[in-house]
């Protein structure tokens, strides 16, 4: 893998191999040191955040990228893989609603998946 782009794009489709909704990619580069993108995705219950969340981090490590922290696996209502130059978000679909993180960051720039 050359970049963070192109690993944001593997990303999402681990997470489409497990029929995520709504998936996208946020170059967010330009407003913050602490990632250059954010990969958000959603799944229609916690079994499937959880298995979004698994194959991600299964074809990941196939790679040789391991998370370096994850938070919400648990409740698998808002699931968080920190991959250092990417984070990534897999939402329960009202959980998206209700946080909204595209708008929180409506200044990053979308890239089509």
């Amino acid at each position: 893998m050359k970049s963070s782009a192109s690993l944001a794009y593997y990303i999402s489709n681990a997470a489409l191999n497990k029929k995520a909704k709504d998936v996208r990619i946020l170059n967010v580069s330009h407003l913050s040191p602490i990632a250059d993108y954010f990969v958000v995705c959603s799944g229609t219950s916690t079994a499937q955040v959880k298995a979004i969340a698994d194959e991600i981090e299964e074809k990941l490590s196939e790679k040789g990228f391991y998370v370096r922290h994850k938070e919400g696996y648990n409740s698998a209502r808002w699931v968080l893989l920190d991959y250092g130059d990417i984070i990534v978000h897999v939402f329960y679909t009202e959980d998206r609603d209700f946080y909204d993180i595209e708008r929180l960051w409506a200044d990053a720039i979308a890239v089509n998946v």
